[in-house]
């Protein structure tokens, strides 16, 4: 590719360091673009934007069930950025490229509250505004003000305010009418210098106070810790997360359950609908810690689908399917994957 940039199109590429499951497959073509100039160069090229495209962050969303025939492109854009600061808060630019936990790491460093609850979540920022990321009571669009992208077929540059997001649980508009039409590239975060923390979740405020001070460093250490405790290092077994999204049902439906099930735990989400945790729901049904294949269930939390070496991107899905028939059955409540297959 001919150009003042220098952008390398790389051909047959291995992604398994771009997916937390490692599933072995390639992409006829890969490249990582390190700011916008380069990625509307990138989009500009005929014989690229006749191909297949699909962008991708740091993996921990994807599960890959054959070689990707296509472009895969990356963001390497990277920097933190100070738009606008008083004594209470401060907005920041934030790349599309930079490791999620480092840049909560950093808020935390510099006490700027709003993401310490979202500490340890793999990924990368771009993608905390298309999945609307969420832990201990905290969603990223808590925070999020804005996002730049870029138009996949016009190359064009068009800003969306957090209210256009449409953002909802796990989900905004970038996951569903405009799913692959536009690349995020940068996103702006309004943090707190002030203010109450968020502990109501589970067990937060409890895990927090042992270690002392109710502080936002102590708040990180403690979420840490939990998830620690719960979810798999995917640098030492590979897996997403939290495979499946926790089904929100209609109170009278979860009533229901709860004669049957009165140990059944929920949420409530609004005044008609409670959310019920995926995990416990699988867990009844008897899948935490089960193998199939070189697919398993993770023996802590059963909500996390793990690789125990070797296993296929079909091994995975169809461990998930089978899981998603039995919760059905059983409860009859559907389940989804948080995860995207392709």
């Amino acid at each position: 590719m001919s150009s003042t940039f220098s952008i390398q199109l790389l051909e047959n590429y291995s992604l398994q360091n771009y997916n937390t499951f490692h599933i072995d497959v390639k992409a006829s073509y890969f490249i990582e673009y390190k700011n916008i100039e380069e990625l509307t160069l990138i989009l500009s090229e005929k014989k690229l934007s006749e191909k297949r495209l699909l962008h991708i962050g740091g993996g921990s969303n994807l599960l890959f069930t054959q070689d990707f025939d296509g472009v895969i492109l990356h963001s390497g854009i990277q920097y933190i950025d100070i738009v606008e600061e008083t004594d209470d808060y401060v907005i920041l630019n934030v790349g599309s490229g930079v490791n999620w936990d480092d840049f909560v790491d950093y808020c935390v460093k510099k006490d700027w509250r709003g993401i310490e609850n979202l500490s340890l979540i793999p990924g990368e920022v771009g993608a905390s505004a298309v999945q609307n990321i969420g832990a201990y009571g905290v969603e990223a669009k808590d925070v999020i003000v804005k996002t730049d992208t870029i138009e996949i077929s016009t190359g064009k540059t068009k800003t969306f305010l957090n209210q256009e997001c449409n953002y909802s649980y796990r989900n905004s508009i970038f996951k569903n009418e405009l799913k692959g039409k536009f690349i995020i590239t940068n996103v702006y975060f309004r943090l707190n210098k002030k203010g109450d923390f968020n502990l109501d979740y589970g067990t937060l405020k409890e895990e927090t106070s042992k270690l002392g001070e109710i502080n936002i460093e102590n708040i990180r250490k403690a979420v840490i810790s939990i998830r620690d405790s719960k979810l798999p290092d995917p640098e030492v077994v590979g897996n997403a997360g939290s495979f499946f999204m926790n089904p929100i049902i209609p109170e009278i439906h979860y009533q229901k359950l709860l004669q049957k099930y009165p140990g059944i735990p929920h949420y409530k989400h609004s005044n008609d609908n409670v959310k019920v945790p995926a995990g416990w729901l699988i867990e009844q049904c008897g899948w935490k810690g089960k193998q199939i294949g070189n697919a398993a269930v993770h023996d802590k939390q059963a909500l996390v689908l793990v690789n125990k070496g070797g296993a296929t991107g079909k091994e995975i899905l169809h461990l998930s399917q089978s899981i998603q028939q039995s919760v059905k059955e059983k409860f009859g409540i559907d389940i989804y994957p948080e995860v995207n297959v392709f």
